[in-house]
């Protein structure tokens, strides 16, 4: 049988809010359309026992395909292994500096690398505030390498009613870019 499923990377990286990245993981489990391939941070997976009810267990059940970061062997460090887009949801500072110098020497920031290098949808959810000059000017160099740089900064104009709503906004955002169909939020209509 073949598996006609599109595939994205989502790696979880150890910025604060990796509720975003487990919320797109649930948002995506079963989904008939798309395999998702998780790759998890050491300081991720510290982050998941701090911020969260889940476990790395739970987190693992989410997704079709599980790695550790430091599996450099892994399928989707080649670029002959097929994907449609990868999202880093949260992305420290530490992963975007990696990925905006072609530094590979983790899994995450390989895959990133291959997904630019292949002119495949990269998405970063770079979650850090405040920001110097030297975040900001990795951000620009990420995006003219062909990244999309995605902070998770909430929209109002959806009326949110609690923190998922929020999440689920910037999850919304991320899905619009790399073509998933959602109705997470409403969208903006013009009208008051």
């Amino acid at each position: 049988m073949v598996n006609d499923k599109k595939r994205i990377v989502i790696g979880i990286s150890g910025a604060s809010g990796v509720i975003y990245g487990i919320r797109m993981l649930e948002l995506l489990k079963g989904h008939d359309k798309w395999e998702t391939h998780l790759i998890l941070t050491d300081s991720g997976r510290k982050n998941i026992e701090i911020e969260t009810e889940f476990s790395v267990d739970d987190i693992a059940d989410m997704c079709d395909f599980f790695y550790s970061n430091s599996d450099m062997s892994a399928p989707l460090a080649s670029g002959s292994f097929i994907t449609q887009a990868m999202v880093v949801i949260p992305c420290t500072i530490k992963t975007l500096s990696g990925i905006a110098n072609s530094y590979s020497e983790s899994l995450i920031v390989r895959c990133a690398d291959v997904h630019l290098k292949e002119r495949r949808k990269l998405v970063l959810v770079v979650r850090e505030t405040p920001l110097h000059s030297g975040h900001l000017s990795l951000m620009k160099r990420a995006s003219d390498m062909g990244a999309l740089i995605l902070p998770p900064i909430p929209s109002f104009y959806h009326k949110p009613k609690s923190i998922m709503d929020i999440i689920d906004q910037t999850i919304g955002k991320v899905f619009d870019f790399v073509g998933i169909n959602h109705n997470l939020f409403k969208r903006w209509s013009g009208e008051i």
